[in-house]
C-alpha cells in the first residue's frame, strides 16, 4: 500500500491495539509539538533537529515512534528524508483538529521562518546565477509547448488574472489576449527581467509586473478571477503556503490553474533546474487545496518520454 492510499479498515481485534499504539505515539509533549508542526509542510530530519534544537539520534527516534504508530509518513527527495504529517483518519481526526487550533512557541515559529527564508534565498540564488540557461535546462523535463496550450483550454473567462513565476513569459501572452488586466508575480527579479523583456517585445501593455512572493497575492484580496501557477511549485520554500495566500486573492468563483510535476526520483533536476521538491503527488496539492478552502475541479495528466509526468489541475474557490 502506498503512503497516499487509504489504510484498509481494521477489525476491532486490531484496533484497540492500534488505537493504544497511536495513544502511546501521541502521548509525549514533543511528538505532540512535531505534528503539529507537520500538519502541511514537509521538513527533513537536519531541518527538525533546528526547529526543535535536538541532536540527530534524538530527533530520528521520536519520528521513527510517530511513523510506527502511522502518524507521520516519511518520502525521499534525492539524498534527504522529508516527513509530513499523515492524512487524518477518524481515529486521528479529533487529536489533529485539537493540534492544530494551538499556536506553534515563539521560538518554533522563528526556527520555521528562517528555514522558508533559506529554502527561498537559494530559489533565488539559482535564478540569478542560472537564469540565462534554465530555458534550456528546464526543456529536458517539459518544455512550455507541453503543458502550456493544455492549461490555456482550461481557461476561464474574467477581468483580471494573476500568473505566480512567468519564467520566460510565453504564457503571459496568452493572458493578456483574454484578460483586461494580468500580473506577473515573481521572488526573482532577474527572471521577471526576462518576462518583462518578453512582453515588451511582443508589444503587450496590460501586465503590472511585481517583485515579491505571494503574500502580495494574498494582500489583494479578492482580486483575481484566474491564477496560474506553471511549474513554479516544485522552486517554493513552501507550496502550502501558496495555497493559502492564492485562495485569498481569488474572488469567489475563481479558479486557481495549476501545471506540476509528479513525483519522480530524478535528483539531478535539483542542481541543473534548482528544484527544491522532486515532484508532488495528486493527492497532496488536492490536501493543501482543500485544507486552503479550494475545492478540485478539472485535471489532465500526461506522461513525457524522459520519465516525467505532468499534472495539470484547476482548483475552485467556492
Amino acid at each position: 500500500m502506498s503512503e497516499n492510499e487509504p489504510a484498509p479498515e481494521l477489525s476491532p481485534a486490531e484496533a484497540i491495539p492500534q488505537l493504544a499504539l497511536t495513544l502511546k505515539a501521541a502521548g509525549d509533549p514533543l511528538r505532540l509539538e512535531i505534528l503539529r508542526l507537520l500538519s502541511q509542510d514537509s521538513y527533513s530530519v537536519l531541518e527538525l533537529c533546528r526547529i526543535f534544537d535536538l541532536r540527530q539520534p534524538a530527533l530520528s527516534h521520536h519520528l521513527k515512534v510517530l511513523a510506527q504508530a502511522g502518524l507521520v509518513n516519511k518520502h525521499r527527495e534525492g539524498n534527504n528524508l522529508f516527513y509530513r504529517r499523515t492524512a487524518a483518519t477518524p481515529l486521528l481526526a479529533q487529536l489533529f483538529t485539537n493540534l492544530d487550533h494551538l499556536p506553534l512557541a515563539d521560538v518554533r515559529v522563528q526556527a520555521v521562518s528562517r528555514i522558508s527564508e533559506e529554502r527561498a534565498e537559494a530559489s533565488r540564488r539559482f535564478f540569478a546565477d542560472y537564469g540565462n540557461r534554465f530555458r534550456e535546462q528546464q526543456e529536458l523535463i517539459a518544455s512550455y509547448d507541453v503543458y502550456g496550450p493544455q492549461v490555456a483550454q482550461l481557461l476561464k473567462p474574467g477581468r483580471h488574472a494573476l500568473e505566480v513565476g512567468p519564467g520566460e513569459g510565453e504564457f503571459l501572452q496568452e493572458l493578456a489576449q483574454r484578460f483586461a488586466t494580468v500580473t506577473a508575480l515573481d521572488l526573482s527579479s532577474a527572471m521577471l527581467e526576462r518576462a518583462q523583456s518578453f512582453a515588451d517585445e511582443q508589444g503587450i501593455k496590460n501586465i503590472e509586473f511585481v517583485c515579491s512572493d505571494t503574500r502580495v497575492a494574498a494582500a489583494r484580496p479578492a482580486s483575481a478571477d484566474t491564477i496560474v501557477v506553471n511549474m513554479v511549485l516544485h522552486h517554493t520554500p513552501d507550496p502550502a503556503q501558496i495555497f493559502h495566500d492564492l485562495h485569498g486573492a481569488l474572488k469567489k468563483g475563481g479558479q486557481l490553474l495549476i501545471a506540476e510535476l509528479q513525483e519522480h526520483s530524478q535528483d539531478w533536476a535539483r542542481e541543473a533546474c534548482g528544484d527544491l521538491w522532486l515532484g508532488f503527488a495528486p493527492e497532496q496539492l488536492s490536501d493543501w487545496a482543500a485544507t486552503a478552502g479550494l475545492q478540485d475541479g478539472r485535471s489532465i495528466y500526461s506522461a513525457l518520454r524522459n520519465g516525467f509526468q505532468i499534472q495539470i489541475r484547476e482548483f475552485i474557490k467556492p
